[in-house]
């Protein structure tokens, strides 16, 4: 019998047939089964010497079934490797790829230009306590932005952050030694607000914080005439119109001369010649005091930008809500309009 097996084995060329022979031999009904089910007829002594000759079959036959096992899935394999192979020689495959978030692309932006300007970049929770975003920045209990029609609350200390300024009550108070510093805060907002081409419930803020022993409204000027010079490529003029915001005094409106028709009048500027961008001020003595700095040695000036509103500017988008569509496609005609830059 073992001649038998050996010759079927090499007749068979896949791994089904392989298993059928198993079958057919070590199966319940198979050949060797059916020679140890037979030994319950014989003798004791029959038993033993036929019993070591059926479990020495049985194991020839799991040994070539083994090695033959082996060779058949070898020659396939090899098989399929010659049938599926690669011509590296045939033109790529056109993949459809996506392109930057162009609020990403604003971001980055600007974090390099403040890196440029020797600020760090620091980021901080979206969930945030009422003292880090109200509080400690001057903002009174009655400050209508406190109330739940613009806020959202999760209970009585904790909310959705309304501003990037947290960030910077957070890092001001966790300076054990108090010194000058000069950072950017990049990061996502909430504010209740109805949805519409011009305003969204969530939005993107970059504020800027500098303190020191010497700042001044110059340092506040020259630096946003940089900021416009650099990010716009532009040396257009910049203006404060005098405003009011609880964490400093004095608090101004900065506009800069339209980029789209340096000033002349235009869609963009709204025929005035000018495009309000940010608000800025001196940093107000209540705040630092609050962060544990003390403002008869300290000062400083903060100013905050909307990415949302810059990148409307830069790529003429009419809607805000444009941006939180997550069409694959108008990343890539970001990512087109970025690169003709």
């Amino acid at each position: 019998m073992l001649e038998e097996i050996k010759e079927k084995l090499k007749k068979l060329s896949n791994l089904n047939e392989l298993y059928n022979l198993k079958l057919e031999y070590l199966g319940k009904k198979g050949r060797i089964t059916e020679m140890m089910n037979s030994l319950k007829e014989l003798t004791i002594e029959q038993k033993k010497l036929e019993g070591q000759k059926i479990n020495e079959l049985k194991k020839c036959f799991n040994e070539l079934y083994i090695a033959r096992e082996e060779e058949i899935t070898k020659e396939e394999i090899n098989k399929r490797l010659e049938e599926e192979k690669i011509d590296l020689t045939l033109p790529a495959l056109n993949f459809k790829t996506g392109g930057v978030h162009p609020l990403l692309m604003i971001q980055e932006e600007l974090e390099e230009v403040f890196k440029s300007m020797g600020y760090i970049v620091v980021k901080g929770p979206e969930v945030e306590k009422i003292d880090n975003n109200f509080t400690y920045l001057n903002i009174e209990e009655n400050h209508p932005s406190r109330s739940s029609s613009d806020t959202f609350y999760i209970d009585d200390d904790i909310l959705l952050r309304t501003q990037t300024s947290a960030m910077q009550v957070r890092y001001m108070q966790s300076i054990e030694d108090k010194k000058p510093f000069k950072l950017v805060c990049p990061g996502k907002v909430y504010r209740k607000d109805d949805d519409d081409m011009t305003h969204s419930h969530e939005f993107h803020q970059m504020e800027a914080l500098v303190v020191d022993y010497k700042s001044n409204l110059t340092n506040l000027k020259n630096t946003l005439e940089t900021l416009v010079k650099t990010f716009f490529n532009t040396n257009g003029k910049i203006r404060f119109r005098p405003s009011f915001f609880p964490f400093t005094e004095p608090s101004y409106e900065v506009d800069i001369e339209c980029f789209k028709c340096n000033g002349k009048g235009c869609p963009t500027c709204k025929n005035t010649g000018y495009i309000e961008v940010l608000g800025a001020g001196m940093v107000h003595p209540n705040v630092l005091k609050n962060c544990g700095y003390d403002p008869e040695l300290f000062q400083g000036f903060a100013f905050g930008l909307g990415l949302e509103r810059l990148a409307m500017f830069r790529y003429q988008i009419n809607d805000v809500r444009d941006f939180y569509t997550n069409d694959l496609r108008l990343n890539r005609s970001f990512k087109r309009m970025k690169g003709d830059e």
